[in-house]
């Protein structure tokens, strides 16, 4: 099979050199998905809250208390799409409910719905590039109003939907209308403002003249008890010169004003302050620190512009843009006196601040409305397992090509995850779904955890990461306490994000957990994680292990009480490579490497009987009429080339063969010369069919469980090639001294 003209393979044009392959293979990825950090948006903490699987609690009740039965309320949203394509929803019916996507109706509720608001509808939605408005039309009854919306899958396509219309652009969340007696004629469309749709929405956006006259901390913290707060915003001086940098302005309360760390200005009490700075050219931190003692009266402080101070070219930005807001200022508090993080700590946007209670992170000057990141690049800052491999690839390939921009890449994806790690489950617990780290931050499986968190250790051996340690504890705690087992400590799974995960042993969860364990051993020096993945191996041996093949079978259900006896090739690929990992990292002495070992050739002689004629393996390993697939054939690729450069192999020339032809079969067959990968098999489900994985379980272009494998692949057939060379050199050497 190929998957492009041969003229467009790589190994043309580049004449098989292994490292020239794996750099286009890095940098068209990087260059695909460049350093963007997380999006800041406005939140108002009056709309509609996030459950645990992402979508949204439209419950109505609550919100429109004087609605009466047969009125209706419109909830409006809009999603981003980067393609027109389909979008898998979930919905469940508190009452009756129209759906519009882009002014046209997809979905009318039934009576079977309404009546039964815990059965979970799935919703298809085509959706265009660019903006897409969706509208709820909900119909209060008796006995319920509203509904559950959002995506039908939280782990891959964790959605936000933002807020639509002119006045609140850019801010997360959906509107709701008032409760009108009809249907309205026209339905609103996103670009419209709130008042040219012909009705009242809410929640509130703006404040009344009584909250504004009250000072920015009171109208925001409140003014019931005495406290510390924080104002944080950039100071840009935009012209050069010598003339001072005036600030001028008023406080009630007390005041204390920092420029990057150093005090400018303090008060005890209100009053008007004029503050002379040096003209520093560029951006500098600002911080007001206020304080109110006395109870019920104005707390606050305002700060003329650079026209009204007498003082020009100078302005104030926002230390992080908030999309939704346009106010230079954030704020956060409300902290007892005495007991305040510091002004230096304070100019942070990864940190939840502690305030002897559950913590709190920014706002701003909006009712009711905090700040929180979200992460809407695909890739670049996303935690899930495939990324974790395709990282790992990248981090290796960086380390043997001397590259330090491609290891500082892979160190500062992993550390936007980590350093927000804690942000994201304090962020899970007050707003129901985090914006950021949606799998990191609701860990339920070995998939969430386990191949990232061992990429993190690996890259951690090349520098501190920000948070990391304190991750990767986490993560070893959910896989010793909290990950399901059998009775002799096997994982399977009870548990999941879809039904099909019930009830089964995955040998794909050997990757998602022992390289961590084997890892995270050596991190801490405590050999019972090398115990655990020991075990791992044996007791999936024991349900999976295909022996007259001696390759493994993907799935055992424990529902049906056998395994299904499909030996899908990336679900094998994961076993040898795992077992490859565990080999590197344990012991040569150690009681069980000399029976895991031997499993490692069983295997491997197992795999080697089943290559196909092109030098790839196929989707079904003995199944020749399946597609020939990118991402197992590389792990054998790894294996192997581990294997013959680690002595592991006690006859290594059918696999030195074996090798070859593979990287020779992909170099040609699944990589062009842009460095696109072709013939890696999506995300899979499971059958005791063999045709479900060979015609329903197609294959994606640039999939990220195929891009790091792929390059890994690469790196240890280098180091083999190496590493035989110079045997030979040394045998050469010695024999000409003789």
């Amino acid at each position: 099979m190929r998957y492009f003209h041969e003229n467009e393979a790589i190994a043309g044009k580049v004449y098989d050199s292994i490292p020239d392959i794996l750099t286009t293979l890095a940098q068209r990825y990087i260059g695909d998905h460049p350093k963007h950090s997380f999006l800041f948006r406005a939140y108002h903490q009056g709309g509609f809250r996030r459950l645990g699987d992402y979508r949204y609690d439209l419950s109505l009740n609550e919100k429109c208390v004087e609605a009466h039965a047969g009125q209706y309320v419109y909830v409006w949203g809009k999603l981003w799409s980067e393609q027109n394509t389909t979008l898998n929803t979930g919905l469940n019916c508190y009452s009756p409910v129209t759906i519009y996507v882009n002014g046209e109706e997809v979905f009318k509720s039934e009576l079977i719905q309404e009546l039964f608001p815990e059965r979970r509808t799935q919703i298809p939605i085509s959706v265009n590039y660019g903006w897409n408005d969706v509208l709820l039309c909900f119909v209060k009854t008796e006995v319920g109003f509203g509904g559950i919306y959002g995506t039908a899958s939280f782990k891959n396509f964790p959605l936000h939907f933002l807020t639509p219309g002119a006045d609140r652009q850019g801010q997360e969340g959906w509107l709701y209308s008032e409760p009108v007696d009809e249907p309205v004629l026209s339905l609103p469309r996103d670009g419209m403002t709130e008042e040219e749709t012909g009705l009242s929405w809410y929640p509130r956006r703006g404040w009344t003249d009584e909250e504004q006259s009250m000072g920015s901390f009171a109208r925001i913290f409140g003014k019931e008890k005495p406290a510390v707060a924080y104002a944080w915003s950039k100071l840009d001086v935009t012209l050069p010169g010598s003339t001072p940098i005036i600030l001028k302005g008023r406080h009630d309360g007390a005041l204390t004003l920092y420029v990057d760390g150093t005090e400018v200005y303090s008060a005890g009490s209100s009053g008007n302050f004029h503050v002379e700075l040096p003209r520093r050219y560029g951006s500098s931190d600002l911080v007001a620190k206020g304080e109110i003692q006395t109870l019920g009266v104005s707390w606050g402080f305002t700060l003329e512009d650079a026209e009204r101070s007498g003082s020009k070219g100078w302005r104030l930005k926002s230390p992080h843009p908030v999309a939704g807001c346009s106010d230079p200022w954030l704020y956060t508090g409300v902290f007892a006196s005495g007991d305040e993080p510091s002004h230096a700590d304070i100019v942070r946007t990864d940190t939840v601040f502690d305030d002897g209670a559950q913590g709190v992170y920014w706002r701003v000057d909006l009712p009711d409305t905090h700040v929180r990141p979200y992460l809407e690049n695909t890739h670049y800052g996303k935690w899930n397992y495939p990324l974790g491999v395709t990282l790992l690839g990248l981090l290796q390939t960086g380390q043997e090509l001397g590259r330090d921009d491609y290891i500082q890449y892979v160190r500062q994806h992993i550390e936007l995850s980590t350093s927000f790690d804690r942000y994201g489950l304090w962020d899970r617990e007050g707003y129901g779904a985090a914006g950021i780290n949606n799998q990191l931050s609701a860990i339920d499986s070995l998939d969430d955890c386990g191949s990232f968190g061992s990429t993190l250790l690996a890259a951690m051996e090349f520098g501190d990461i920000r948070g990391g340690r304190d991750t990767a504890d986490r993560i070893a705690g959910y896989i010793t306490d909290e990950q399901e087992r059998l009775e002799d400590g096997a994982f399977y799974r009870v548990r999941g994000s879809g039904e099909m995960r019930q009830e089964t042993m995955w040998c794909d969860d050997l990757y998602m957990s022992t390289p961590f364990l084997m890892r995270y051993g050596q991190l801490t020096g405590d050999a019972t994680y090398w115990d655990d993945a020991i075990n791992q191996f044996l007791m999936f041996r024991k349900y999976l292990y295909l022996p007259e093949q001696q390759i493994m079978s993907h799935v055992y259900d424990f529902v049906r009480g056998r395994a299904t006896g499909i030996p899908w090739g990336r679900g094998n690929g994961w076993v040898l490579f795992s077992l490859t990992e565990l080999l590197s990292i344990l012991p040569h002495d150690h009681v069980k490497r000399s029976e895991l070992l031997q499993f490692y050739r069983d295997l491997s002689e197992g795999y080697l009987a089943l290559q196909g004629e092109n030098g790839l393996w196929h989707q079904v390993l003995n199944r020749p009429d399946s597609y020939e697939e990118t991402s197992c054939t590389s792990m054998f690729i790894y294996a192997y080339a581990r294997g013959i450069r680690e002595g592991w192999l006690e006859q290594p020339e059918p696999y030195l063969e074996a090798v070859r032809q593979g990287w020779h079969g992909m170099t040609r067959l699944s990589i062009d010369y842009k460095g696109n990968i072709y013939g890696v098999c999506r995300g899979s489900g499971y059958s005791f069919t063999a045709l479900y994985y060979r015609d329903d379980l197609g294959w994606n272009l640039n999939d990220t469980h195929g891009i790091g494998i792929v390059l890994l692949a690469g790196i240890e057939l280098y180091k083999m090639n190496q590493k035989l060379r110079e045997a030979h050199i040394d045998s050469s050497v010695t024999a000409a001294q003789r």
